[in-house]
């Protein structure tokens, strides 16, 4: 006769249990975590820590905090998994690889906005009126010659700084 009186109501056992070839029982710390609708969670963690080690893991730790605890064992036993030599810090050290990428990708593009505009500003200096400034007061007589009443393309103040990538993009 199967259990019936679970904590969830399930008459089958949790995944772990199955997984184990035991009786499921009331109090199995097991249960709440590992559902029998999702085996292959604890498959993983099982091949990695072991059941043993998850069980007194958990048995350790405070009821609020076990979920948090199955949480980073099944992302870490599904990344032991996908690696077995370097599971989360490969995954990490990947990301920071293409952080890093995305990083001096985006120093060489503000780069090349400022480089242009340099140029635009060289190319048209009476164009270029800042916000603020005494030349952009109301008066056609303060302005330059020869100015129109146009904002200019760029603000140079608009230029976002980016932390230093240890060297410069100009040294070769």
């Amino acid at each position: 006769m199967k259990e019936s009186g679970r904590k969830q109501g399930a008459p089958s056992p949790c995944a772990a249990c199955k997984l184990l070839r035991r009786r499921c029982a009331e109090d199995c710390v097991f249960a709440p975590y590992f559902p029998a609708d999702e085996p292959q969670k604890f498959a993983n963690v099982h091949k990695v820590f072991g059941a043993s080690n998850v069980n007194k893991m958990l048995q350790e730790l405070p009821a609020h905090q076990r979920g948090d605890a199955v949480s980073s064992m099944v992302y870490e036993a599904n990344a032991r998994v996908r690696d077995p030599v370097y599971g989360c810090v490969g995954a990490i050290s990947s990301l920071q690889q293409q952080i890093d990428a995305l990083q001096t990708q985006l120093a060489l593009a503000q780069a090349e906005v400022v480089h242009l505009r340099v140029r635009h500003t060289a190319s048209f200096p009476n164009h270029w009126v800042r916000p603020g400034s005494p030349s952009s007061s109301g008066s056609p007589s303060s302005r330059p010659m020869g100015s129109s009443h146009a904002k200019p393309i760029f603000d140079l103040d608009m230029v976002v700084d980016q932390p230093t990538l240890g060297e410069s993009m100009w040294s070769c």
